[in-house]
């Protein structure tokens, strides 16, 4: 089962931030393999390492949402916000959509760290910020149906299935962190499972504030 799209016919608007955004992490993508394991030493949000000094790496909650920990992590992201993305930015407008999105990170991050404030594993990923807006989409558009590539024929899906999809995607590409153990911990890389929760939490929370008052607009196939 592969995502082609959603019904753009109700859109109103160019997605500009949501096509800024699948830019920016593809670039940061490119530069974590270029630069290798330094660079995202630098750039990802460490948990232990922000306990012990939260005003140095303040910056890194930001940085670490756009970075990815593989090809498929990328994809799979980058996939989703751009069938997802440009609806909510429709809603929201650019500005209030770029807000929620950081916002939506954010809460993901501290959903984490709240959970592992002394783990010593880099944690990188679009996924919370993401999961943030899935969580706006299904507000906003609960009848919403996704055309989906399943064998060989293009059909019309309930946007719940395919955002369950996207869940199986995460367990497969090891989102939320980069798999590697550490010595002195013996900390293992693996799943952020609770910047999903805390991502799709706040941005289904916070869709009440950014929709406006435009009412609860739905998309058909």
């Amino acid at each position: 089962m592969f995502p082609l799209g959603d019904d753009n016919s109700m859109r109103r608007s160019t997605p500009f931030v949501t096509y800024i955004l699948i830019i920016i992490n593809v670039l940061v993508f490119l530069l974590e393999l270029q630069n290798g394991d330094a660079f995202i030493q630098e750039w990802a949000f460490v948990p232990g390492r922000f306990s012990d000094n939260p005003g140095t790496n303040l910056v890194t909650i930001f940085t670490a949402m756009f970075m990815h920990g593989g090809w498929l992590h990328l994809g799979g992201n980058m996939l989703y916000l751009w069938i997802f993305g440009d609806n909510v930015e429709d809603r929201f407008g650019h500005l209030k959509f770029l807000i929620f999105y950081l916002l939506a990170g954010i809460a993901a991050t501290f959903a984490q760290y709240y959970v592992s404030p002394g783990s010593n594993i880099p944690n990188v990923g679009a996924s919370g910020a993401i999961a943030g807006v899935l969580g706006a989409y299904i507000l906003m558009f609960p009848h919403a149906r996704v055309h989906v590539l399943f064998g060989s024929q293009v059909v019309a899906m309930p946007a719940l299935v395919v955002l369950g999809f996207w869940i199986v995607l995460q367990l497969f590409s090891g989102v939320g962190s980069i798999a590697y153990t550490d010595e002195t911990t013996q900390d293992v890389g693996g799943i952020a499972y609770m910047a999903h929760v805390g991502g799709f939490v706040a941005g289904f929370l916070m869709a009440f504030l950014f929709r406006g008052s435009g009412g609860n607009p739905r998309i058909s196939a």
